[in-house]
Order: structure tokens, then sequence, then C-alpha cells
């Protein structure tokens, strides 16, 4: 048999069908609607895993018909900003409809500009390179059903604990768009106080897959990112407690918690 050299060119071509071969294998199981999404405006504190406060939040939702309008923005001390806006239906069950991400200074090595049209399968990234120079990533993705960009910690408020959704897609900014699993797992509950009264939070775990191929995607999308965690209170009421993600591709973990106003 011949010895075929395996160029970065042929290692992409590879890569990126067997990606897609994988993607394909699984079947993407949309979270159906629990718990309807209605009008929020939710005060959050952005951390390093050593308390430091680095950034202010808030959400702002809306909803219109079946139709919701999710912001979740980030305003760093340094002056960097995250900004996402996933707009999603829940008719039954919940669809993503398109993502908007903005990451952009000191925070954010590469600041760039996410957009996905979810229903047409398209997704482009605007981004800078580490010489200053603006590049532009667009791809046309088999989107699944269950894709997850923006809205995880709504598809978790509406998981059954008992029986969790097995994972999520998601688009991610290699800088190239590029389709990934979020497999999700379950670590048990846990205890939490407000005040004196006692709570319990189901801790899910969610570890990105990039299809089990990391000797050929590792070279194109970097190093395995670390897992993220959170936690929901669960209840007649499900609500989002606290999480400890990256915000992108190679960045440190953060936890974002709820925060209460403070008066004068």
């Amino acid at each position: 048999m011949r010895n075929l050299k395996l160029t970065p060119l042929r290692a992409a071509l590879l890569s990126s069908s067997l990606l897609l071969v994988a993607a394909k294998a699984s079947v993407a199981e949309p979270v159906r609607v629990r718990f309807a999404e209605g009008l929020v405006h939710g005060f959050l504190t952005l951390r390093d895993l050593d308390g430091k406060q680095i950034a202010d939040g808030d959400l702002f939702q809306t909803a219109s018909g079946a139709r919701v309008t999710s912001r979740l923005v980030f305003h760093f001390k340094d002056g960097s900003l995250h900004d996402d806006t996933a707009v999603f239906a829940q008719r039954q069950t919940f669809r993503l409809v398109s993502d908007h991400l903005v990451q952009k200074g000191p925070s954010f090595p590469h600041p760039l500009e996410m957009t996905i049209d979810a229903l047409k399968g398209q997704a482009t990234v605007r981004y800078t390179t580490d010489k200053g120079e603006q590049k532009v990533e667009s791809e046309h993705l088999d989107l699944p059903v269950d894709l997850a960009n923006g809205t995880i910690l709504t598809l978790l408020k509406n998981a059954r604990p008992d029986a969790p959704p097995k994972s999520f897609g998601f688009v991610a900014a290699t800088p190239k768009p590029t389709l990934v699993k979020l497999e999700i797992s379950t670590a048990g509950e846990e205890s939490f106080t407000t005040g004196t009264a006692g709570h319990k939070a189901m801790h899910y775990i969610v570890h990105v897959n990039a299809g089990g191929l990391k000797g050929l995607v590792a070279p194109l999308v970097g190093k395995q990112p670390p897992d993220s965690h959170v936690w929901v209170l669960g209840g007649e009421a499900p609500a989002f407690v606290k999480s400890e993600q990256p915000l992108f591709n190679g960045g440190p973990v953060w936890r974002i918690e709820l925060t209460s106003p403070v008066w004068k």
C-alpha cells in the first residue's frame, strides 16, 4: 500500500469530513419547553476563580408570542465588552433562530464578532489576528435542531435533572466557525443558602467534544477546552445560580453569579 503523506491541507479536509460524519451520526434531541421564558432583567457579576470581580453584567430578555430575545452583556473593568444576543423559538421545544456575539477589548486576545443564522445554517466570524489584520470566515454548516449558542442556561433550566439531555450542538469560533458537541452530565445536587434559607442546586458539567478526533482537530481548534460547570436551582421555578466557564476559545475559566443592588 502506498504511504500517503498527511499534509496540513489533507489533515484539514479529513478532520472536517470526520467532524461532519460524527455530527450527523448523533441524533439531535431538542429540549422540551417545561417552563416558558418571558420578561427578565437579571443582574450578574463576573469574577475569576480567586473571587476578584472583573466585570458587571446584565441579562435582558423579552418575549413576543413564541419568540424570545435574550441578551447577556458584560462590561469589564478594563473596558472590554462581551455582548451575546440570542433569538429562539419556544413551541413545545426550544429552537435557536439566530445568535450574535461580540467580544472586544484587552480581556479578549482575539476580538471577534460572530453571527449565526440557525435556520439557514450560516455562520460568519469577523476577527482580528495577532498582527492586527481583519479577517472574515464564513461557513455553511449542517446545524442541528439542538444548537445551544446563547441558550445553554435556558436549556438547562428546562432539562429534567433525572434525565438531562446527552448533548447540545454548538458553533465555536476557532476562529473559523466550527460545529462541536457539548456533552452534558450531572454531578448531583449541591447545597447553598440565601440568608438563613437553605436550597439545593443541580450541578451540570458541560464537556466540549470535537468528535473524538483530538489528534487531527487539536491543531485546528487549539487545546481541549476545560469543562464548564452550571448550577441550576430546581423545584417549581428553576433558576440559574452560577456557572464557571471560559467565554472564549483558549480563555480562562471565569465565574458568573447573581448579584443584588446595593443602595447608598
